[in-house]
């Protein structure tokens, strides 16, 4: 049983005593074009995914590292895909722009930044979990905290920091970005079945 299901808010001890939880599916790390190509017919025929994308972090003022992972997870399977090998061709962009297709994540403002700085596109069907927690009267807004309320786990942010631009990635990092991704795909599916905070009488 989740011991914060009821609560609106949740601290960073309290989530430290939760249990951890990471995707249990099957992770593609998709490093080429054709491969992409491949993976992109399977992710077009799903009508919601979860959506995140990982940067090398930059430890100096000034200094810039484009998006190198971009992530999409149904509750079964998570596509990794290596912008720097893959680009974002016109069929990626087609997802990226479909609005029958929903991709929901948190801070998704920033990742689309990001994105749209490799090329530019017209996004459409993202979901901002943030905003729907809102209206659903939680006061949190972050994925680890939205994920200790809603789903009950914790998720490890060790291989956060890491370097996403070397050339094989590791366990560790293919657990933590499809553990991501499909965290928000749980989440969303947690939120939805909440009711709005106004409608309780």
């Amino acid at each position: 049983m989740n011991p914060f299901a009821d609560r609106s808010s949740v601290s960073s001890e309290e989530i430290q005593t939760l249990p951890y939880g990471a995707f249990e599916g099957r992770s593609h790390v998709v490093a080429n074009e054709e491969d992409l190509l491949k993976a992109l017919r399977k992710i077009r025929d799903e009508k919601i995914l979860g959506f995140d994308t990982e940067t090398r972090p930059t430890f100096k003022k000034g200094q810039f590292h484009r998006v190198a992972l971009l992530q999409l997870s149904t509750h079964r399977e998570a596509w990794l895909i290596r912008l720097h090998d893959t680009g974002l061709p016109e069929e990626l962009l087609d997802i990226l722009e479909d609005e029958t297709i929903s991709k929901c994540g948190v801070a998704i403002r920033d990742d689309l930044k990001a994105l749209q700085k490799i090329k530019m596109f017209e996004p459409a069907g993202f979901i901002e979990l943030a905003t729907l927690a809102k209206q659903k009267g939680l006061e949190v807004e972050g994925l680890r905290k939205l994920a200790a309320i809603l789903l009950g786990i914790r998720i490890s942010k060790s291989a956060q920091t890491s370097n996403w631009e070397v050339k094989n990635l590791s366990e560790k990092q293919i657990q933590y970005a499809a553990t991501d991704a499909w965290v928000c795909l749980e989440i969303f599916h947690r939120l939805s079945r909440k009711k709005d905070k106004h409608h309780h009488p």
